[in-house]
């Protein structure tokens, strides 16, 4: 018993990463993407250049990483657009999307 408690013990003061602290697995962020100005999945910053992720704009099957196509419903993932504080940056492309 005396050991349980120790161990519980650790368990707690042990540090966490909190939510801000954990960056995203920007090669999953595809598909569907809605956006929206309440209530995101992930707060993002459009740049010019040093973006985290290239995205390209497809109709249809977007199956690979930094290919979105925009819906209205049923997302994927749901996108606000920031000035500041964002989860990551992305950069439009026309060709060649993914992380950088």
């Amino acid at each position: 018993m005396p050991r349980l408690i120790a161990l519980l013990l650790m368990a707690l003061a042990a540090p966490t990463a909190s939510a801000g602290d954990a960056r995203p697995d920007l090669a999953r962020i595809r598909g569907k993407i809605q956006f929206v100005t309440s209530f995101p999945d992930y707060k993002v910053k459009i740049v010019e250049s040093f973006a985290d992720l290239h995205v390209k704009v497809v109709e249809s099957f977007p199956d690979d990483a930094g290919e979105w196509q925009m819906v209205e419903s049923f997302p994927d993932y749901k996108i606000q657009i920031v000035e500041s504080f964002p989860d990551f940056t992305i950069r439009y492309v026309e060709s060649f999307p993914g992380v950088r």
